[in-house]
């Protein structure tokens, strides 16, 4: 049988997804096309043989619109003969960008795959391709009588379903950015961060390193801070809820880009590539859209029967950090090891440029099993409407 393996990971700094942001003078394109060269050129492989381009974006509008892959693809400077298509799986595009790449390889529809993904949401803002429009329709509406939720009031009904206190999420918040701060200055993203080069008062300023993380936070200070979904007609609907997200203890916005080259072990060989990792199992889910971001528990548990493995096999999770309330909700359910969650820091710290995250998630869980030792890595993601991915990947 053919197999699917990671020959390479790379991901740029992740900025701050607003005006002024160290990444906000880069266009999307560019910024996504910045992450395919770096790929291309750190595994020196003829771009000429790589079959397709399959990235995830989630606002596909404006500058990321037009299947934003294929001018990514182009602007990196491949072949026109390379295709690219755009996926959207929400939170988890890129996520899925890695599961096409690599069931398209193991099917034997590819050789060489690059899976990526990106998202300027300083430049198109988060919710931009639904401004005015309604993406649910009258079916959805019917089945759903009382009406779906906004993201962040999701993880307040989470929160209070999992009986999570405001201490326990802040807490949790200010340790993402504790453990993201040491991993800098540890150097422990060194190898997989490639820095931009971007505008910043009339010149070009080289960004290396994550914009949002804040060393100095605690979770003293993260309490200080106002919940950020609390409105009067949230709160005539949900009566029961404590108000305890905030801008803290959930990811901010961001700009970012990441990128994989996929391919199977034989071809690798033949090529004269050394795989990084093997990608082992795939799963998706799909969960309660009110409660919406709850899917990456049954994802969990789904990839690991199909793996044949158990929570005790994992040597290092990622599970998205979109809220603190999301990932403590996981553990809750699964009895994972948090010592072994988001070992160098989460999204809450790190950033999450939605299309991009699954894929910098994953360049990250390859350095964690690298260097800490590990042999098999679970990357789970929630995302809209419901929905999660959940991959194992094995270190070579």
């Amino acid at each position: 049988m053919r197999d699917a393996v990671i020959v390479d990971a790379v991901r740029t700094p992740v900025g701050k997804g607003k005006p002024g942001g160290a990444l906000s003078g880069v266009h999307p394109v560019d910024l996504h096309a910045h992450a395919i060269r770096s790929l291309v050129e750190r595994t020196g492989i003829d771009p000429s043989v790589v079959d397709d381009v399959i990235s995830g974006a989630v606002g596909q509008i404006g500058e990321q619109s037009g299947n934003t892959a294929r001018w990514a693809a182009l602007a990196a400077g491949l072949p026109e003969s390379v295709p690219g298509v755009t996926v959207d799986r929400q939170c988890g595009s890129s996520q899925q960008a890695v599961h096409f790449a690599a069931q398209g390889v193991i099917a034997g529809a590819y050789d060489v795959v690059i899976a990526s993904g990106v998202e300027s949401m300083s430049r198109v803002p988060i919710g931009s391709q639904t401004i005015g429009h309604d993406p649910h329709g009258p079916g959805v509406a019917a089945r759903y009588p009382e009406g779906l939720v906004p993201q962040g009031v999701s993880a307040e009904l989470i929160a209070q379903r999992w009986n999570l206190s405001r201490v326990r999420l802040d807490t949790f918040a200010a340790e993402s950015h504790r453990r993201a701060a040491t991993a800098w200055d540890e150097g422990r993203f060194t190898g997989e961060v490639t820095p931009v080069k971007a505008p910043a008062d009339g010149s070009l300023a080289q960004v290396g390193r994550d914009e949002s993380i804040r060393p100095a936070t605690t979770a003293e200070v993260l309490a200080g801070l106002r919940p950020a979904f609390r409105t009067e007609v949230w709160e005539q609907r949900f009566p029961q809820l404590e108000w305890k997200v905030t801008a803290g203890n959930s990811s901010p916005v961001n700009d970012g880009a990441a990128a994989l080259l996929i391919t199977s072990s034989e071809t690798a060989r033949r090529l004269g590539l050394r795989p990084r990792a093997r990608l082992h199992s795939f799963a998706v889910a799909g969960d309660d859209p009110l409660f919406m971001l709850t899917g990456v528990i049954p994802a969990t548990r789904k990839v690991l029967d199909r793996a044949g493995l158990s929570l005790a096999d994992i040597d290092a999770f990622e599970v998205n950090e979109a809220f603190a309330s999301v990932v403590l909700a996981w553990h809750a359910e699964t009895g994972a090891d948090l010592d072994k969650v988001n070992v160098h820091g989460g999204a809450t710290a790190i950033g999450h440029p939605l299309g991009a995250s699954g894929a910098r998630l994953m360049t990250t869980l390859l350095s964690v099993l690298e260097q800490h030792g590990g042999r098999l890595g679970l990357q789970t993601m929630c995302e809209a409407g419901g929905l999660a991915n959940a991959t194992i990947i094995e270190r070579l």
